[in-house]
């Protein structure tokens, strides 16, 4: 038996046929040797070159102290601590250790990435990162990404592709995110891919759903905000949403919301939420319309408010002598106004007073129409010059009714003031701006025209037209849903 071992391991032709790895010369023919060299061609990830050792000589118990201790002295020549490799199995030799170490590195890791999370090492290149890695970069991850994804998440390092990796993905385009955001979803959130797919995000998903979130826009609110799938429904999502409804806001309102923008989901409830809401009502802020000033603004939710609002109560204050108490109404008319820079606040206001208004009526005007300061200074000036030139009425008209400039010139207050005068009708700004279209047709043929000297009979609610070219604001446009919240809110 030991001289025909010793001849298997002199003639390796002798092995069983499906073993073709070259020979490679040994010291002590009576050490069994396992150790093997892949080939560095060009695979389908050139840049992951397999190593030229994966295995090394079987040892004993003493043997393996020994390479231990190599290893770890190894490691500390170059930086790396291998204290919390202790219970970590490592391999046999410094040379695959030092293939691990050169394959991080070129990936773009440093030494003290590697310290971050040296668990890293236990992993084999060829059985753990050049598979791993390989599919990532297929599902969307760059290749200059790579690196920066590892550094971000290392537990993706010790995954299976098929048993753990591959289910999440599938999971992902099941909630209708496209194939072309996997690789975006997961640099935001590489986490995802250590979560179990009948827990977290499971749930939080169905408990959306439940509450009125479209499962059409789940897709898009996870390409947008993907943290909401690790949250907990029970401490984290539900008293969030119970707590807005308490607040009178409909639930239908708060799913539109969530749609467009699901990083509300991410305000922390007792930290930012609640402080916030107090926050507003102390700067004289109706509780009552507290749902209508979030559903138009939901993102004063988050905000750091009380700096905000001290800097811009005391902004409108000091430039419009306006009171608190105003600057609560304007808040509530328009709580967009918390963020916008007081550069393009005094735009229209400087406008106004150019031309010739009183600074006490200039306040009145916002105070009445907020919307005012976030109008292009552009548009402003074409409507105040028609109103000007062809409507040829007294400015204090433009005080009394400010939403004035809030409507296109083009497709609203021309083409009505037209047929105004086409029909002989003198009245109001109110009378025919703030009406529907069908609205202002029944009026025009209508029995009731208002007489000019007792002013409007009635005041028909309505929106005012915000076209989005019209408006400076770095905010989203108000949905549907919340404009109308707003209005049914407001009257």
């Amino acid at each position: 038996m030991r001289q025909k071992l010793l001849k298997m391991i002199k003639n390796p032709s002798l092995f069983h046929p499906w073993l073709q790895y070259p020979y490679v010369p040994i010291q002590n023919p009576f050490r069994v040797l396992a150790a093997c060299r892949y080939s560095t061609q060009s695979t389908k990830f050139p840049e992951y070159q397999m190593p030229s050792v994966t295995w090394g000589v079987v040892q004993g118990r003493k043997e393996k102290l020994v390479n231990r201790v190599k290893i770890c002295d190894y490691l500390k020549t170059l930086g790396i601590i291998p204290d919390e490799l202790e219970d970590l199995e490592l391999p046999s030799t410094v040379e695959v250790m030092s293939e691990r170490v050169q394959f991080l590195q070129k990936l773009g890791l440093t030494i003290d990435d590697i310290n971050e999370y040296p668990l890293m090492l236990g992993c084999s290149v060829r059985k753990n990162m050049v598979p791993v890695l390989g599919y990532l970069e297929k599902i969307g991850i760059p290749k200059p990404k790579l690196g920066e994804f590892v550094k971000n998440y290392p537990q993706v390092l010790h995954t299976s592709v098929v048993v753990e990796l591959a289910p999440v993905i599938k999971f992902l385009r099941g909630l209708d995110v496209e194939k072309q955001d996997i690789g975006y979803v997961l640099q935001k959130y590489p986490e995802l891919l250590g979560f179990k797919l009948e827990g977290t995000m499971s749930t939080s998903v169905a408990y959306l759903v439940s509450i009125g979130v479209s499962p059409r826009d789940i897709g898009p609110m996870v390409t947008q905000y993907p943290y909401f799938l690790g949250m907990r429904v029970g401490t984290v999502i539900k008293p969030l949403v119970d707590y807005l409804v308490s607040l009178g806001l409909p639930k239908k309102i708060l799913s539109r919301m969530l749609e467009k923008r699901a990083y509300i989901l991410g305000y922390d409830l007792d930290e930012t939420v609640k402080p916030n809401v107090d926050c507003l009502i102390s700067f004289g802020v109706r509780k009552e319309t507290i749902a209508s000033v979030i559903a138009q603004y939901p993102q004063i939710l988050g905000l750091p408010l009380k700096a905000k609002l001290s800097s811009q109560q005391y902004f409108f204050n000091l430039k419009l002598k306006i009171d608190p108490d105003g600057f609560a109404q304007i808040i509530e008319k328009m709580p967009q106004i918390t963020s916008l820079n007081q550069h393009v606040l005094m735009k229209p206001i400087e406008f106004l007073l150019g031309r010739g208004l009183p600074l006490e009526d200039v306040g009145k005007m916002l105070m009445k129409c907020p919307q005012m300061v976030a109008l292009r200074i552009e548009l402003m000036k074409k409507s105040y010059y028609y109103f000007k030139t062809e409507i040829g009425r007294p400015v204090k008209e433009l005080v009394e009714f400010p939403e004035y400039f809030t409507y296109s010139l083009e497709s609203r207050i021309k083409p009505r003031y037209t047929k105004l005068q086409s029909k002989g009708i003198r009245c109001s700004l109110n009378w025919f701006l703030n009406c529907s279209d069908k609205r202002f047709e029944e009026r025009l043929h209508g029995d009731y025209i208002e007489s000019e000297s007792l002013g409007p009979t009635f005041c028909m609610g309505g929106k005012l037209e915000l076209p989005g070219n019209d408006v400076v604001s770095d905010e989203e446009d108000e949905s549907d849903d919340e404009v109308l919240y707003r209005r049914t809110v407001s009257l």
